[in-house]
């Protein structure tokens, strides 16, 4: 298994309290994109819409600038593919204040592409202090 992009900022500033595995809708050439280390989850926020979640703000630089069609947004909302019963208590929990719902890995599983989601809250300044020294 090969982690092709991490959000270390996420976890010095959240606390983990859940893991989630999903997939992404890539396009081909973003799939290649990922696999040469072109991704980035700095900023990179997970959101549900019309029950159905999507990554935000994570960008995929494109694989050859060239082939690349010239339509192509690096940071466009990517759809993540959950099972119902996971986007309904998903949902449940980002209702609920102080919660939040990070990307924090991409990586492969066999030939596909996953992405790492985690239910987290923010670390009180105190504990952050705590952490660094």
């Amino acid at each position: 298994m090969a982690v092709f992009a991490e959000s270390r900022k996420a976890r010095f500033e959240f606390e983990v309290l859940e893991n989630f595995e999903a997939g992404i809708g890539l396009l081909g050439f973003e799939v290649k994109a990922i696999r040469a280390n072109k991704m980035s989850l700095d900023g990179a926020y997970v959101f549900p819409r019309r029950g159905e979640f999507f990554l935000v703000g994570a960008t995929i630089a494109p694989y050859q600038p060239k082939n690349t069609p010239k339509d192509y947004e690096p940071m466009r909302e990517r759809k993540l593919l959950l099972h119902k019963k996971e986007i309904d208590y998903l949902i449940g929990k980002a209702a609920t204040r102080g919660l939040t719902i990070l990307p924090l890995r991409v990586y492969n599983k066999g030939v596909v592409i996953k992405i790492g989601i985690e239910i987290a809250r923010r670390f009180k300044k105190h504990h952050q202090r705590e952490k660094i020294k």
